[in-house]
């Protein structure tokens, strides 16, 4: 039995599946639309600062 996961765009069930080639989205649109918000960078990963008193020490 093939895992079902949720299309991260729509929402929509998708098997995960060798046959399904845009997993885990359910469509190139969908696909599209995901990478289009990383392009216009509405996605991020929060940069991690290290301690300040770290730069001290030395």
């Amino acid at each position: 039995m093939a895992a079902t996961v949720n299309c991260p765009t729509c929402g929509k069930k998708v098997e995960w599946i060798e046959k399904n080639k845009f997993r885990p989205f359910c469509s190139e649109r969908c696909k599209q639309i995901d990478l289009g918000a990383w392009a216009e960078e509405k996605y991020s990963i929060p940069a991690v600062n290290p301690p300040k008193d770290l730069d001290d020490e030395e």
